[in-house]
């Protein structure tokens, strides 16, 4: 668990750059801050794909790649950027990945997670290997600060909104933070802020409790994957894994039946089912369900009757409600843990009007955008959770790259401020 403190004075100004490393992609943003809301403007933004053959490289390979996707969008800049200026370029580096933060600036690698596996950057600060790579190129680029994510998200949220007081990604992987009262952070000795709150970032994928509804798939996901006995919420509700989980529970069926035909080599195959295939079948609304038969016959699973076509889309709603009332859960309990549930705290009733106030979480990543039904369960969850009278004082807003913009923010602010403990 990480703590940072969040202080955003609506005035910031100038051009930041922010590159955010996520599980499967990464985004290169640039924004110009004019010191009032409504002037903030992302000037530029790039997205891509990760190439896998990234994933268990080097840590030089890995950086040197970033800093020549991130030289190459500085090259595009016309000449009235920062670039013709006597200014030296300051970016914000996101990191989706636990890290041990030491300062603004720096933090140093716990592990690689959803699917990373470059082992000798374990214990290395991930500021310094990025502005090395950056220098080995002579880009006149300072790596001023490095933000998780959900931070990220968070910060973007609370700039536009102050009722937002958590933030949570699903993407890739998935992870949590939250404002938390600093007397209420018992590990945080002495916090170097007088605002009273301070972010805390959960890394919630590592939860685990003996309590979550783990199936023999996910016994088995776990031992085969490049991470065993780790990240175990992570791979119940995260995009990396649900489509796995949907073809491990085929390829039973196909096992022990002979409802899926010969079994296919194909299906055998980890991960290869991707969760966006998962979303297809699971939101194919033709008669014939034409989306799951191409699918499955691209598994190797060809001339499935529709009964059994039928079937799988069940198994795609199964595993996905069960991953979506998971988060439900855990956004649940954020809410619970800062007295936003309704509970009412001490000396106060459950339901207590005083206690109703506005909350938003701001949710970004591709599983909860581009997977509607996921959407859909988790905010049924929620009500089931809560209650109707909680739930319509809950906004889950849903936002589109916050977490670099977040961070780019998090990095003007800290010109006149700063603040960052780390616990």
């Amino acid at each position: 668990m990480a703590c940072c403190c969040l202080i955003l004075t609506m005035s910031e100004r100038g051009t930041y750059y922010a590159l955010h490393l996520g599980g499967s992609y990464f985004r290169i943003i640039r924004v110009h801050l004019g010191g009032q809301i409504s002037s903030l403007e992302v000037q530029d933004i790039e997205r891509h794909s990760i190439p896998t053959s990234l994933l268990n490289s080097t840590s030089e390979v890995l950086f040197d790649f970033l800093a020549s996707s991130l030289q190459k969008f500085i090259e595009k800049e016309g000449k009235e950027s920062v670039s013709s200026q006597d200014v030296k370029r300051e970016l914000a580096f996101t990191f989706s990945f636990p890290v041990k933060q030491t300062s603004l600036s720096s933090g140093v690698l716990i592990k690689w997670t959803k699917g990373f596996a470059i082992s000798e950057m374990a214990g290395e600060d991930i500021a310094e290997c990025l502005q090395g790579a950056l220098d080995r190129r002579g880009l006149d680029i300072h790596v001023a600060a490095l933000v998780n994510d959900t931070v990220g998200a968070l910060s973007y949220g609370h700039y536009h909104d102050p009722d937002t007081i958590a933030a949570v990604v699903f993407g890739t992987g998935s992870n949590a933070c939250y404002l938390e009262r600093t007397d209420a952070i018992i590990k945080c000795q002495n916090p170097r802020t007088t605002s009273g709150s301070m972010v805390v970032n959960m890394e919630w994928g590592n939860f685990w409790s003996s309590r979550l509804p783990r199936t023999l798939y996910d016994i088995e996901l776990d031992a085969e994957s490049l991470n065993s006995n780790d990240m175990g919420f992570e791979k119940m509700i995260g995009g990396m894994y649900l489509g796995d989980i949907v073809r491990r529970v085929i390829l039973r069926m196909s096992q022990e039946s002979d409802i899926f035909g010969p079994i296919s080599s194909i299906l055998s195959t980890p991960f290869v089912l991707r969760t966006n295939s998962v979303s297809a079948m699971h939101e194919d609304d033709t008669s014939e369900l034409h989306e799951v038969a191409t699918i499955l016959k691209h598994l190797g699973v060809p001339k499935v009757p529709l009964k059994v076509r039928k079937l799988v889309v069940k198994i795609c709603d199964v595993v996905t409600r069960r991953a979506a009332r998971l988060a439900a859960a855990g956004i649940s309990g954020i809410l619970k843990k800062v007295g936003r549930d309704g509970s009412g705290g001490e000396g106060r009733r459950r339901g207590d009007k005083q206690m109703m106030r506005r909350t938003v979480v701001a949710v970004e990543g591709g599983l909860y955008s581009n997977y509607k039904m996921f959407r859909e369960y988790l905010d049924e969850a929620l009500i089931d959770i809560l209650g109707d009278d909680v739930a319509r004082h809950v906004v889950i807003k849903a936002m589109e790259d916050g977490s670099s913009i977040g961070s780019a923010l998090l990095l003007a602010s800290s010109h006149s401020v700063r603040t960052i403990s780390n616990i």
